[in-house]
């Protein structure tokens, strides 16, 4: 048993764990404890996320930390936002879920901006989605092919 299920356990059976009252059932159009939970859980499904990572360096390539790096959803103008590490290096995970292959996003970071096409399979929920997108002192670069390698990387896999 791990340490949090056994202290839950131990909570649970010495009766310091106090449940709230249960709460009145939902109305038409409300939604139930059920639906959030699952609703939640697909925030983190491979299908409701396209992730957009890079890295943002000068003109002597050296790491830009402390960079502010957004990406906007054409279609609906939400914005997402992150910030390079003492690497220079950003991540920017999105909620775009099926639907929205094909979808345009604007991509921008100090001072230099490019669209990007959502481009991914809808059909497939096994594989990561997003792209990889490097500022240089010259233009920002979009590289695909690079995106499974760095995110790999990233997540020390």
């Amino acid at each position: 048993m791990t340490g949090r299920r056994a202290a839950f356990v131990a909570l649970a059976l010495a009766g310091a764990l106090i449940m709230p009252p249960a709460p009145a059932p939902p109305t038409l159009g409300q939604p139930t404890l059920g639906r959030m939970v699952e609703q939640a859980r697909a925030e983190h499904q491979i299908s409701y996320r396209y992730v957009v990572l890079g890295y943002v360096t000068d003109a002597q390539n050296l790491a830009r930390p402390g960079v502010r790096v957004e990406l906007r959803r054409e279609k609906t103008g939400f914005s997402y936002l992150g910030e390079t590490d003492s690497d220079g290096f950003y991540v920017i995970v999105a909620r775009l879920g099926d639907e929205s292959a094909g979808e345009s996003l604007h991509l921008r970071a100090e001072g230099q901006a490019m669209t990007l096409t959502a481009r991914f399979d809808p059909a497939d929920h096994a594989t990561e989605r997003g792209t990889r997108v490097d500022f240089t002192a010259r233009r920002p670069v979009e590289s695909p092919t690079a995106f499974a390698g760095t995110l790999k990387r990233y997540l020390g896999q």
